[in-house]
């Protein structure tokens, strides 16, 4: 009887691991996550701040979390080809390099993390509004064919977004108190 028992609940984990296995192979590998907020400042003001990595420190909710976070900086100080990257215990490790820059309106950039080896896509978009300037903050990425890393592409738009609303409202406290 015992036996029985143990058999039925081995074949039962068997088959749920299998459903759970066929179905993170059918989980999309790709993500969007986009998140916007008006700020009370110049377009200009708002791109002062983005395009130079160094003034990110002021306002990520990253850097926010990990005040011990080791950044190292290259290339131009701000604009296309800046270029910082992170070594943090809680944050993980990764490297951004801004790939477009259009002053006032907008800032592209590629986000390498090399724990997942992904390479995600991002902007900053900003359009003057009316008393201010309207801050889209969007990226793609996608995260290959590893089971385990399409959970993560699954909800990416609920944590990374919450990372984006949280450095959107630091950038707005910095730009608003200019």
């Amino acid at each position: 009887m015992f036996k029985k028992i143990l058999k039925t609940l081995f074949s039962i984990v068997a088959v749920l691991g299998l459903v759970l296995t066929a179905g993170t192979l059918l989980l999309p590998s790709d993500f969007h996550v986009e998140r916007r907020l008006v700020m009370a400042a110049s377009p200009d003001q708002v791109y002062e701040q983005i395009a130079d990595p160094r003034r990110w420190k002021a306002w990520s909710v990253w850097n926010r979390r990990d005040p011990a976070m080791q950044i190292s900086y290259e290339g131009p100080p701000s604009g296309v080809g800046a270029v910082w990257a992170w070594r943090s215990a809680s944050e993980g490790d990764g490297r951004m390099s801004f790939t477009a820059a259009e002053p006032g309106r907008r800032l592209a950039y590629d986000l390498f993390f090399p724990d997942f080896g992904t390479t995600s896509r991002g902007e900053l978009r900003l359009v003057a509004a009316a008393g201010g300037t309207e801050v889209t903050w969007a990226m793609t990425g996608n995260m290959g064919s590893n089971p385990m890393f399409r959970w993560i592409a699954l909800f990416a738009d609920g944590m990374v977004g919450r990372d984006f609303e949280q450095s959107l409202a630091g950038l707005q406290q910095v730009v608003e108190r200019r």
